[in-house]
């Protein structure tokens, strides 16, 4: 019971930053933290963690311990859950992650209304615009747009997304409409850093992949941001459609050069396999999997379709 104690301190260290944090997360004093630590590093012989006045972090034979640690209280966590709870009663602590926009548009909905259905549920909600690591950050389901490498984690398809080139309606009364990508050479571009390389961006014609170089008026490396850029007519931008999905509806944005789109991209759920028995991430996966399926903007269906059909 003590090893695990100390297990959970450590990973409670790491997760908050601090020895303060940690104290208030596993319901401890400071130094009762301080002095399990120490035993744990004690009777492991290695240091596990490097120590400032401003900061902690993990040693290199902390990372592995992390790991470990992890696995055993995760191991822990789920044969308790799966004793005290079934499908229809989950219980836990369940982390996902999603990207910032796709999260804030699609993902959030469906994460309140889990937290609503499932009470007994603790739910930590990350929408961050980079890949998380499932199993070294503690992630239970990740739903990630783009292509998958080989990996240790299972992933149910949802759909997938366009990279889409978007203008201004006023830019484009403007400006004039490009109508074969090199044309964007005579044009005002914005470079979003989240779906395009900033000087280059990649069309398709006859079935050939036709990279284009730029000279971008703008480069941003937030999604919110190179919207609102578009929108204000500083230059020609591509997107996923999902993040332009709701300019497009209201008439912000207008796609162009519609027939030289790249191949989609697909859009998965990610959990972790051995994790795969646990009755929250069960639950959660099939409480998001329909509605997700269903979205049409994760279906590659136009969005001027969408609004008509409404």
């Amino acid at each position: 019971m003590e090893k695990l104690r100390e297990m959970e301190i450590f990973v409670a260290i790491i997760d908050q930053g601090s020895f303060t944090g940690a104290a208030e997360k596993v319901g401890m004093s400071a130094g009762a933290v301080s002095r399990a630590i120490n035993s744990l590093e004690s009777r492991l012989g290695t240091r596990l963690l490097a120590r400032t006045t401003r900061s902690v972090r993990s040693t290199d034979a902390g990372v592995s311990y992390l790991e470990a640690c992890r696995k055993v209280l995760d191991t822990i966590t789920d044969a308790e859950a799966t004793i005290a709870a079934d499908r229809l009663n989950p219980v836990g602590t369940l982390t996902i992650s999603a990207p910032v926009l796709f999260g804030q548009r699609y993902v959030a909905p469906l994460v309140n209304a889990f937290a609503l259905r499932y009470p007994d549920v603790r739910v930590n909600a990350v929408y961050v615009d980079r890949t998380t690591r499932l199993l070294e950050e503690g992630v239970d389901i990740a739903i990630r747009v783009g292509h998958l490498g080989n990996s240790s984690t299972f992933a149910i398809p949802l759909g997938f997304v366009q990279r889409r080139t978007y203008a201004a309606p006023a830019y484009l009364a403007e400006h004039g409409e490009p109508l074969h990508p090199r044309d964007l050479n005579n044009h005002y571009c914005v470079s979003f850093t989240g779906v395009s390389l900033p000087l280059e961006w990649v069309f398709y014609e006859a079935g050939s992949r036709l990279p284009v170089r730029l000279q971008p008026r703008m480069i941003v490396d937030l999604g919110a941001a190179a919207v609102l850029a578009a929108v204000d007519g500083v230059g020609i931008i591509q997107l996923l459609s999902y993040q332009a999905a709701p300019e497009v509806l209201a008439g912000k944005l207008k796609p162009v050069l519609s027939s030289f789109e790249p191949e989609s991209i697909p859009v998965n759920l990610l959990h972790v396999e051995r994790r795969s028995s646990s009755g929250k991430i069960r639950a959660f996966v099939e409480f998001v999997t329909g509605p997700l399926r269903e979205n049409a903007h994760l279906q590659g269906m136009d969005t001027t379709a969408v609004r008509t059909s409404r």
